[in-house]
C-alpha cells in the first residue's frame, strides 16, 4: 500500500485554502436554501439541547437528574446528538448571544464546517495516493455537483456524515506510518458514529485493510505473527462469548441484564484493554504489524466511548435506548418514491436505483470520469487476478483498492431490495468523494497523454497548461447547472435525465422534502388577504414557523389545511396526486395563480380559493 504520507507545508495549505472557499461560498448563499421537513425538526431539537445547556451551567445537580435530560434530550432521539448539539450551541452564540446572524444561519454553520472538510480533505488523500491534479479535480468537483452543494447548505446530518467517513478513512490510511493518527482513527470513529448511523459500516469496509496490513507486514516475522494471532484471537474470544451470553439470555435477557457491572461490561474492558495493551507489547517486536492492528482496536475502544459520552440521553439508561436507537433504523419506514414511472412504496426495491439515481443526478461530464475510473481500476484490479493478464496491466495498489472500494461501498449498502429506498442521493453521498477521485485520477491521465502528445511540438509545456483549461471545461457544466437550479437542489437531473423535464418525463420524483416553496413565498406574502389561512403542502408546522421568524412569510399568515385554507402551495409529488384533485374540488378552481416551473416542469402550483 502507498504509505500513509504526511501532507507537505504545501499541500496543507492548499488544503485550509479549499476548506475556506468551501465555508465562504455555502455561508454567502444559504440564505436562499428553503427549510427542508427534517431541519425544521433538528432545528427545535437543537434549541432543546442548547437550554439543557444553559440549565447545566445554572443547576448542574438538577440538569443531570434523567427527568431534566429526559425533558431536553427525548425529542428526536431517533438519530444521535452531535450535529444538533453543535446546531444548537452555534444559534445560542451566534444568534441569541452575539446577534451576529439570522436564526437559521446560526444553525447551518457547524454543518458548513463539516461540509467545507470534504474538498480539503478529498485533495489531501488525493494529492497522495494518486497526484495533487487528481486531487485537486475531485476537490473543486465535489461541491459542483447541484445536489451535493445543496446538501452541504442544510443542518441535516447526509454531508456531515459524508465528511466523518472521509475523515476515518484519511486517519486509517494516515495510521501506516504513524501511531497518532491510529489513536485519532478510533476517536473520528467515536465521532462519526455520534453523527449517523452510517458509521457503523466503517469497520467491515477497514477491517480487510488492517488485516491484510498485518498479514502481510508480519510474514516471516514469527514474533510479530504470534502477536497478531493474540489480538486477534483476544477479539475472536469476546466475540464469541458475547455471542453465548445473546444465546443464553434470549436477546431480551442480554438488553435487561447490561449493567455497569455484569459480564457484558467486563468483556468490552477486557477488549479495550488486553488489545491495546497487547499491541504495545507488539510495538516493541514489530511496530508495522502493531500499527496495523491499531485502527481496529481504537475504533473498538473509543468509538462506544464517545458515543455514549456525547449523548446525555444514553447516560442514564445506555443500553435500552442505544438498542431502541439500533432497532428504529433496522425497521426504518418504507416512504413512497417515484421511479422510473414507478411509485415504490414498499420491497422489494430495484437493484439498479442507487446506479440509475447516480447516473441521473451527476452532471455528466463528472459521471462519465468518475464511471471511467473505477471501471479503469476494477479491470486492473480484474486481469492482475490471473497469471495470463497480469502482465498486462499494473496492478492495483492497496491504497487505490481502498479509495475503489469506498467509491462503492455506501453505493452498495442501499442497493439491496430490502433497504428503503427514498430521499435519493443524499444517502450514499460518503461514496462521491472517492468516485471523485477516481474520477480525477481519469481526467489528468487523460492530460497527462494529450500533454504527451503536444510536447512533440512544444517541449517544455507543463501540464498544468493543459490540465487547467481541460479541467475548466469538464466542470463547467455542472457549475452552469449549479447555477440554474440552485436554490431547488433536490429537483436536478443530469444531461442523462434530459434534465429537468427530461427526468419528469422519465417518471422520476421531481423534487422532496418542501424546500422549494421559497420559489413562491414572495407572490405569497405580496397577495395573501390578512391573517388569511395557508396551506404549504408537506412544510411543517416548525418550518412555517421558521419561514416567518426568518421574515421570509408574512407574520399575520396562519397555517391551514387543504380544505380549510384561503391560498395552497401544492408540491408536485406523483404520490400525493389526490391532493392536487382535491383542491381543485375544495377551491372551485383549476387554473394556479402561480407557481415554480423549472424548464417549465411544475415543482410547486400555487392555488387561491374563488
Amino acid at each position: 500500500m502507498t504509505r500513509g504520507r504526511a501532507a507537505t507545508r504545501e499541500e496543507r495549505w492548499l488544503a485550509l485554502g479549499l476548506w475556506a472557499l468551501a465555508f465562504c461560498a455555502l455561508w454567502a448563499t444559504e440564505s436562499a436554501v428553503g427549510f427542508t421537513r427534517d431541519e425544521s425538526f433538528y432545528f427545535h431539537a437543537a434549541e432543546d439541547y442548547a437550554r439543557w445547556f444553559q440549565q447545566l451551567v445554572r443547576e448542574p445537580a438538577r440538569a443531570l437528574t434523567d427527568a431534566a435530560i429526559v425533558r431536553a434530550w427525548d425529542y428526536n432521539h431517533e438519530h444521535p446528538a452531535l450535529m444538533k448539539t453543535l446546531f444548537g450551541l452555534s444559534h445560542l452564540l451566534f444568534h441569541d448571544t452575539l446577534g451576529w446572524m439570522r436564526s437559521a444561519t446560526a444553525f447551518r454553520l457547524p454543518a458548513f464546517a463539516l461540509a467545507a472538510l470534504v474538498p480539503a480533505l478529498t485533495f489531501l488523500l488525493g494529492s497522495a495516493v494518486f497526484s495533487r491534479a487528481a486531487g485537486l479535480f475531485a476537490a473543486l468537483s465535489f461541491l459542483l455537483v447541484p445536489r451535493q452543494y445543496f446538501n452541504a447548505e442544510l443542518a441535516c446530518f447526509d454531508m456531515p456524515i459524508a465528511a466523518m467517513w472521509l475523515l476515518v478513512v484519511y486517519a486509517f490510511w494516515r495510521a501506516l506510518e504513524d501511531r497518532d493518527w491510529g489513536v485519532l482513527c478510533g476517536v473520528f470513529f467515536g465521532l462519526a458514529l455520534c453523527t449517523k448511523h452510517n458509521a457503523l459500516f466503517l469497520p467491515f469496509c477497514l477491517a480487510p485493510f488492517a488485516l491484510w496490513r498485518a498479514w502481510t507486514s508480519s510474514e516471516a516475522q514469527p514474533a510479530a505473527r504470534t502477536g497478531m494471532w493474540r489480538v486477534l484471537g483476544l477479539f475472536a474470544a469476546v466475540a464469541v462469548l458475547y455471542a453465548l451470553l445473546v444465546v443464553s439470555l434470549g436477546p431480551e435477557g442480554f438488553q435487561r441484564k447490561f449493567f455497569l457491572l455484569s459480564p457484558h461490561t467486563l468483556l468490552f474492558v477486557a477488549l479495550a484493554v488486553g488489545s491495546l495493551g497487547m499491541l504495545h507489547v507488539l510495538n516493541t517486536e514489530h511496530p508495522a504489524t502493531a500499527l496495523a492492528l491499531l485502527p481496529l482496536a481504537t475504533m473498538a475502544t473509543f468509538g462506544p466511548i464517545v458515543f455514549y459520552l456525547h449523548w446525555p440521553y444514553l447516560w442514564h439508561a445506555p443500553v435500552d435506548r442505544t438498542a431502541w436507537y439500533l432497532v428504529f433504523h433496522a425497521t426504518h419506514n418504507h416512504y413512497a418514491w417515484f421511479y422510473l414511472g414507478t411509485l415504490m412504496r414498499e420491497p422489494p426495491f430495484p437493484w439498479s436505483y442507487v446506479v440509475v439515481k447516480t447516473a441521473l443526478t451527476v452532471p455528466t461530464s463528472l459521471f462519465v470520469p468518475m464511471a471511467t475510473g473505477w471501471s479503469v481500476l476494477a479491470g486492473r484490479g480484474l486481469l492482475s487476478l490471473f497469471a495470463r493478464t497480469r502482465a498486462w496491466v499494473r496492478p492495483p495498489t492497496e491504497a487505490e483498492v481502498l479509495v475503489g472500494l469506498h467509491a462503492v461501498a455506501a453505493l452498495l449498502i442501499i442497493s439491496p431490495p430490502s433497504v428503503p429506498h427514498f430521499g435519493g442521493v443524499k444517502h450514499w453521498l460518503p461514496s462521491m468523494p472517492f468516485l471523485g477521485l477516481l474520477a480525477g485520477v481519469a481526467v489528468t491521465r487523460g492530460c497527462e497523454a494529450l500533454t504527451e502528445r503536444l510536447r512533440a511540438r512544444w517541449p517544455r509545456l507543463p501540464l498544468a497548461a493543459v490540465a487547467a483549461p481541460v479541467f475548466g471545461l469538464v466542470m463547467l457544466p455542472a457549475l452552469i447547472a449549479l447555477v440554474r437550479v440552485f436554490p431547488y437542489g433536490t429537483s436536478f437531473y443530469s444531461e442523462l435525465a434530459g434534465g429537468v423535464p427530461g427526468a419528469a418525463s422519465l417518471g422520476m420524483q421531481r423534487q422532496f422534502w418542501s424546500s422549494n416553496v421559497t420559489a413562491v413565498l414572495p407572490w405569497i406574502n405580496a397577495n395573501a388577504p390578512r391573517g388569511a389561512r395557508v396551506f404549504l403542502h408537506e412544510v411543517t408546522g416548525f418550518a412555517f414557523q421558521d419561514y416567518q421568524r426568518e421574515g421570509m412569510l408574512r407574520a399575520d399568515l396562519r397555517p391551514g389545511g387543504l380544505f380549510d385554507s384561503d391560498i395552497a402551495a401544492y408540491q408536485y409529488h406523483q404520490e400525493f396526486r389526490e391532493h392536487e384533485f382535491a383542491l381543485w374540488g375544495a377551491y372551485g378552481t383549476r387554473t394556479p395563480v402561480t407557481g415554480l416551473y423549472l424548464d417549465e416542469t411544475p415543482q410547486v402550483i400555487v392555488y387561491q380559493r374563488r
